[in-house]
């Protein structure tokens, strides 16, 4: 009845079951900048500043492929409702569209200065892409039309609007695809009417950021959106008002923020720059993916692992797991245990 030791004893069997082992992936040679699911739960493609963005399967991070084409840091992408069509932002000054199966580009939009983020709006028949401040431009906001056969797509803006000062970092597109919502370096978010361009709310200086917006995640119902900033906050907002919602406040520089489609959850990601890191802050926990009570904004837990800030986060559509991408080139992909789903405040 002598049970070897290597076979595991169920009560080890269990511990381990408890343990949230992440899958880890590597297919980025320089720092992660993006991650988005598609609407089904089963892809999900990663951004780098390797000019290669990827896409892998969402459940084992089998990597399926890599989009090669674009020259510069790819700072940001969108897949359509359909899994056809993928959206990516780059540095070369480009917006590129893909067939998502065979990795063929169909378009690309060429702007005079890098492109930063890309959101399609709800029913793809519209993107919303954001150029960054270059020489004597300043940061702009462009609509395009996307066309449904490849063959008639226009580079041709349905509208531009001239940006405030500094980097617009992220802009998506508000309820019913009426309004477009920007943030960025000035610390103000910003609500777009997407017919005219007129500007609707600006964020309240005392309750907003202080600091540059990072991050904007919107909800699954769209009716509220979360932002980080590096003034170590993040935020909930209403989509349509602006009005503040909740506020969660952390000990570092928030660089990436996603909500749970399931749960109130909120998880923050971030650290410092990557030139004031030093190599003993993985140990202190200072790159945790830290979850947050949506609506008690308390701090409810941490996943560690990556070895510098994280760029990147984003839940699977279906609240079962999550992803984040790293200053150090991985994507690590974590299926929530049963315990998750049970934690009480």
């Amino acid at each position: 009845n002598l049970q070897p030791s290597c076979y595991p004893t169920r009560e080890r069997r269990d511990k381990a079951r408890r343990i949230m082992r992440p899958i880890l992936m590597k297919g980025h040679e320089r720092p992660l900048t993006f991650l988005k699911y598609n609407r089904d739960g089963d892809l999900l493609f990663s951004c780098a500043k390797d000019h290669n963005p990827t896409v892998w399967y969402a459940d084992n991070g089998e990597r399926l492929g890599t989009y090669r084409g674009h020259n510069g840091a790819v700072w940001c992408c969108d897949v359509s409702r359909d899994s056809g069509r993928l959206i990516t932002g780059s540095a070369d000054q480009t917006a590129k569209l893909w067939d998502v199966q065979s990795g063929q580009q169909l378009f690309t939009f060429n702007f005079d200065s890098p492109a930063r983020s890309v959101d399609f709006s709800v029913g793809d028949k519209l993107a919303v892409i954001t150029t960054d401040p270059f020489m004597e431009l300043t940061s702009a906001i462009h609509v395009k039309r996307i066309a449904k056969d490849p063959a008639d797509q226009s580079g041709e803006s349905l509208l531009v609007i001239k940006g405030p000062q500094g980097r617009i970092n992220r802009a998506i597109w508000g309820p019913l695809n009426r309004t477009i919502i920007s943030a960025g370096e000035d610390s103000i978010v910003r609500i777009w009417d997407s017919e005219t361009g007129k500007l609707l709310k600006e964020s309240d200086k005392e309750s907003g950021h202080k600091k540059a917006v990072t991050s904007l995640a919107k909800s699954t119902d769209g009716t509220h959106f979360l932002t980080g900033s590096l003034d170590k906050s993040a935020k909930i907002w209403d989509s349509r008002t602006l009005s503040l919602i909740k506020t969660y406040v952390t000990e570092r520089p928030v660089n990436a923020v996603a909500m749970s489609p399931l749960l109130d959850h909120v998880v923050l990601g971030g650290g410092q720059d990557a030139s004031a890191v030093t190599t003993t802050d993985h140990r202190a926990g200072k790159f945790e993916a830290k979850f947050y009570d949506k609506i008690l904004q308390e701090e409810i837990g941490g996943v560690k692992g990556h070895f510098g800030p994280i760029n990147a986060l984003a839940f699977n559509p279906d609240g079962k797991s999550f992803s984040s991408g790293g200053e150090d080139g991985y994507v690590r992909l974590h299926h929530f245990d049963q315990e998750y789903f049970n934690i009480k405040i």
